[in-house]
C-alpha cells in the first residue's frame, strides 16, 4: 500500500529525515520506534502533506504523493492522529467529528456516510456517544485521545497514522486505545502507522516494526525479532517501561 524510497525532508537548512526507506502492507499494523528528536513525527508529517520532502518517493497505491496538498492527501485516504489530540476545544464532541468529515460533506449522499461513520465512531467509543454534546476542551485526556481517533475515522481512512496515542494517559486507557487500534486494523481493514513511546506495548501489537536514530532508518525487523534485538532492548524497552505496561 505505501512505500517511501529515500526521502530527504528539512527544516531550512537543518536535515530531519536521511534518505528514509520503509513500506506497509495493506492491513499491517507497522510500528516506528527511536528516541525523542529522531525524526517520527516528521516522517508521518511528511506523509501526510504538513511538511513537505526536498527528495525521494512516497508512493500510496501504486500513485506518488510526494508534497501534494493535505487535503487531496486525505482524500486519497491517509488521515493523521497528531500528538497531543489537537481536538478543536471550545466545540462540542459531535461537531469535532463532523469536522473530520469535511470532505464527506462535499459529495453526493456524503450525508449518510457522516452519519454512519459517527455511529461506527460511538461503537468505538461508547464513552462519545455519552459526551457528544459535551465540549471537547472539558473531556479527559483519554477521551479527547479517543476523539482525536474517531476524528480521523470519519474519513474511513485506508491508512492510519498515529503519533503517540498513548502519551500522558493511564495504564488502563492505553489498554483501551491500543484495543481500538488493533480491531480497526482487523474489523475495518484500515493500515495503521504506529509512532509510539511505549515500545514494548506497540510491537507487541505490531507484526513489523522500524527504529529511527537521528534521522536514519537504522533497523527493521519483524515485531518479535525487535523484541528480541538486544540493542533495542537497551535502548526502548527498559525494565520500568515493562513494569508500567504490565501493572
Amino acid at each position: 500500500m505505501l512505500k517511501i524510497k529515500n526521502i530527504n525532508t528539512y527544516y531550512g537548512q537543518a536535515q530531519a529525515l536521511k534518505n528514509v526507506s520503509l513500506h506497509l502492507a495493506e492491513g499491517e499494523i507497522v510500528t516506528l520506534i527511536g528516541a525523542n528528536g529522531a525524526g517520527k513525527t516528521t516522517l508521518l508529517n511528511s506523509l501526510s502533506g504538513v511538511v513537505p520532502t526536498r527528495s525521494g518517493q512516497i508512493i500510496f497505491n501504486d500513485a506518488p504523493i510526494n508534497n501534494l496538498p493535505v487535503h487531496q492527501i486525505v482524500r486519497l485516504g491517509i488521515s493523521q492522529v497528531p500528538e497531543g489530540r489537537q481536538v478543536f476545544k471550545p466545540v462540542s464532541v459531535e461537531d469535532n467529528l463532523e469536522l473530520g468529515s469535511y470532505l464527506h460533506h462535499r459529495i453526493l449522499g456524503g450525508a449518510r456516510d457522516v452519519k454512519k461513520n459517527k455511529e461506527m465512531v460511538y461503537d468505538l467509543f461508547p464513552i462519545l456517544r455519552e459526551r457528544r454534546k459535551q465540549l471537547a476542551g472539558t473531556l479527559s485526556g483519554g477521551e479527547q485521545q479517543m476523539l482525536a481517533i474517531g476524528r480521523a475515522f470519519m474519513t474511513r481512512p485506508k491508512l492510519m497514522l498515529l503519533d503517540e496515542p498513548s502519551m500522558g494517559l493511564a495504564p488502563m486507557v492505553v489498554q483501551e486505545i491500543f484495543r481500538v487500534i488493533a480491531s480497526l486494523s482487523r474489523e475495518q481493514k484500515t493500515t495503521v502507522l504506529l509512532v509510539e513511546q511505549n515500545a514494548r506495548a506497540a510491537l507487541k501489537m505490531a507484526g513489523r516494526g522500524y527504529v529511527l536514530e537521528t534521522g536514519h532508518m537504522i533497523l527493521e525487523g519483524t515485531a518479535a525479532e525487535l523484541l528480541n534485538n538486544k540493542d533495542v532492548q537497551r535502548a526502548y524497552l527498559g525494565r520500568d517501561k515493562k513494569e508500567i505496561w504490565e501493572r
